[in-house]
């Protein structure tokens, strides 16, 4: 959406003494400055109205297109630290070129008055840029909050471990049973984090996230399943009677329960 601008170098070729040479170059070098600003301010007028828009629908069609609008607004805050870092630059530059310009020539000094005012108002502009940038920032950030639904949240935290992303997967979903402690989907999300555990083999933090399933929410769907990835767990871990004890228990609670089959064969497996 926003082209990245390039890092134009800043080169001021001083000499023993200032000439009419030397700050046409300064004046140059301010001139591909003002390019530079003249786009990012072009890219922030972009970057506002694509944020209205998205506040102004309020959709999780909107909310696909927010990642593209941080990157956006992220790539600008590059371009302009890295203009404040050529500004200081040029600034010094400019200074130098002033103490050297001794020579009473008016062309010289008339260049060296517009090159003070270019950077001073380049400052300016930067500035306001930046204060904009971060205007625009912080509405992002709203937005973000206010479309973020519980399904979304869970969805992205399950689209991340089929994705094999385990941990951010289990970021996303905490974050959800943190946010949403009684939605009808918070026992699913502490049975994915724990399968990001298993997926991870770390069958020890596993077996504990299953448990919590087990524990905190008796009588939900989920509880046969965690109990049978739970089994699973102990039988990697060695545990066999553990392994032994949940699978009996999985079949005696949940006669009917889909996950029976595959801890009658489980537990036909245990030496």
């Amino acid at each position: 959406m926003i082209r990245k601008l390039l890092f134009i170098p800043l080169v001021l070729t001083l000499g023993a003494c200032a000439t009419k040479g030397e700050m046409s170059l300064a004046l140059q070098d301010i001139e591909e400055m003002k390019g530079r600003l003249i786009q990012t301010e072009k890219g922030l007028t972009l970057v506002k109205a694509d944020s209205r828009e998205i506040a102004e629908k309020s959709s999780r069609e909107a909310l696909k297109n927010l990642d593209a609008l941080r990157k956006g607004t992220a790539d600008m805050q590059a371009n302009l630290d890295s203009m404040r870092v050529d500004l200081q630059v040029m600034t010094g530059k400019v200074d130098e070129l002033g103490q050297a310009a001794k020579k009473p020539f008016d062309d010289i000094s008339l260049l060296k008055e517009d090159t003070a005012k270019s950077v001073v108002n380049m400052d300016e502009r930067i500035k306001k840029l930046e204060s904009d940038l971060a205007q625009v920032s912080a509405r992002i950030a709203a937005v973000s909050k206010s479309l973020e639904t519980p399904e979304s949240l869970y969805k992205q935290g399950l689209d991340a471990l089929n994705s094999g992303e385990a941990e951010k997967s289990r970021e996303m979903l905490a974050k959800f049973k943190e946010q949403f402690p009684d939605h009808k989907l918070a026992a699913n999300a502490g049975y994915w984090i724990g399968e990001t555990y298993y997926r991870e083999k770390n069958y020890e933090q596993a077996v504990l996230e299953f448990q919590k399933v087990i524990k905190d929410y008796p009588g939900k769907e989920k509880v046969p399943a965690a109990m049978l990835k739970q089994g699973m767990a102990f039988k990697e871990l060695g545990d066999v009677k553990s392994a032994r004890f949940v699978f009996k228990d999985l079949i005696e609670k949940f006669p009917r329960a889909e996950e029976v089959g595959a801890a009658k064969e489980a537990l036909s497996k245990l030496k």
